[in-house]
């Protein structure tokens, strides 16, 4: 067996990195940057009003209350290009640019208008209400950077700049093999003894979430000969043939039939095949019969049939790959701390990954509340989680103890 750490290593080693693509702003959410995104112009590009109210001179109006003869309007998108003369004022709106020779805004409630003049009832400080030009952001400040994965808060700023089109990582081609005689399809009634598949769709929307364009394909029973067929069309021709060619596929992750049990065929077929192994065993809890393996150009990631297990080794290992695929710059899940709500135990040789869920305490404390959850198979307990305790082999904490968590 060999750690986390070290299949960590392992999978970032093995793995490289697909080329750029350059896509419509429109379809760049969740995709990975390829490209610095620069600001092509100072934010605002001018001063700006913060207010609806009256652009004014500050030294007109430090008597006040005083009278001004309003000569123009100014609002967003039309603007008063001439410049202010003492004694005047200006109209203005929020947003809109603030003309020249106005150091001030009054907002519209200390003011009064009649027959094209103002009353300033109160005085303003010079600058008051305005945000000066390239106070948000200078022309040429870089945004983001290359790597960074794009979310739903920047959009409004690559637009803002003009980023059109945005140059991203490619999508990494992944494949979805659910194996076992027990497995039916979703939308059939199991039979006796049997379970429907839900790895196969759980896995597909947490890959495509990490920015992969995803097949399921068919899923295969306990047979060595019929699986052996499956994995290496799917290995070597990118899975079953449709109406709409797809690359080959650079990961192919097949769940269950991992482990040593007699229907466990995974490894053999993998073996025969000729596929390099990297790993076939970790010191982890869920997840301890994990592979790890090459055939042809696809990684091949055999994870555990259980659902928790499945998801947890995803998000170790699968995640990592196909974010690095996309040239990411992180690639792990997001990290903390928190203090642990009750007693935590990690397994005596193996680190312990327990879903937990997050709350703020009283003191504003980050608190991590370990699932009452019954094993690997509890993916309706998993699906209340927040986070993964993450516990060294061996290690006891306490309540009240602070532990590392992985944000899920």
């Amino acid at each position: 067996m060999i750690s986390v750490s070290q299949a960590l290593r392992i999978v970032k080693r093995e793995t490289g990195t697909l080329p750029s693509e350059t896509v419509i702003l429109s379809r760049a959410l969740g995709r990975v940057l390829a490209e610095n995104i620069a600001a092509d112009s100072d934010m605002p590009p001018f001063d700006r009003s913060q207010m609806d109210g009256y652009a004014v001179r500050s030294n007109d109006v430090k008597n006040a209350p005083v009278l001004l003869t309003i000569v123009g309007e100014a609002a967003a998108g039309r603007g008063w290009h001439e410049k202010l003369k003492p004694g005047q004022a200006v109209r203005i709106m929020t947003g809109a640019p603030v003309p020249s020779g106005a150091d001030s805004v009054q907002k519209i409630e200390l003011a009064s208008e009649s027959n094209e003049t103002v009353r300033i009832q109160e005085p303003v400080q010079r600058g008051k209400y305005i945000v000066k030009k390239g106070a948000e952001i200078r022309k040429g400040t870089i945004l983001f950077r290359s790597g960074q994965i794009v979310d739903e808060k920047m959009i409004a700023s690559l637009a803002a700049f003009g980023y059109a089109r945005v140059k991203v990582g490619q999508r990494p081609s992944v494949s979805i093999l659910s194996t076992g005689s027990e497995i039916v399809g979703i939308e059939k009634q199991p039979g006796r003894d049997q379970i429907r598949n839900s790895n196969s769709v759980m896995l597909k929307a947490l890959c495509e979430h990490a920015g992969a364009s995803v097949k399921i394909l068919r899923q295969t029973g306990d047979d060595l000969e019929k699986l052996k067929g499956v994995i290496s069309k799917a290995a070597r021709h990118g899975g079953e043939k449709s109406k709409i060619q797809t690359p080959k596929s650079k990961i192919l992750i097949m769940t269950g039939g991992v482990s040593v049990g007699k229907y466990d065929l995974t490894k053999a077929a993998l073996k025969d095949l000729g596929a390099e192994f990297f790993f076939e065993k970790l010191r982890l809890k869920p997840g301890k019969p994990t592979v790890f393996a090459r055939l042809d150009n696809s990684l091949v990631f055999g994870l555990p049939g259980n659902p928790v297990s499945a998801a947890v080794t995803f998000y170790l290992f699968v995640r990592t790959a196909i974010l690095q695929m996309q040239n990411a710059s992180e690639t792990g899940l997001p990290s903390g701390h928190a203090v642990l709500e009750s007693p935590a135990k990690a397994a005596a040789e193996r680190d312990t990954y327990l879903p937990a869920t997050l709350a703020t305490d009283s003191e504003g404390k980050l608190v991590a509340t370990p699932l009452r959850w019954h094993g690997s198979s509890d993916f309706v307990g998993f699906a209340n989680a927040d986070a993964l305790v993450s516990l060294a082999r061996g290690s006891a904490s306490k309540a009240g103890d602070v532990v590392k968590i992985l944000y899920l």
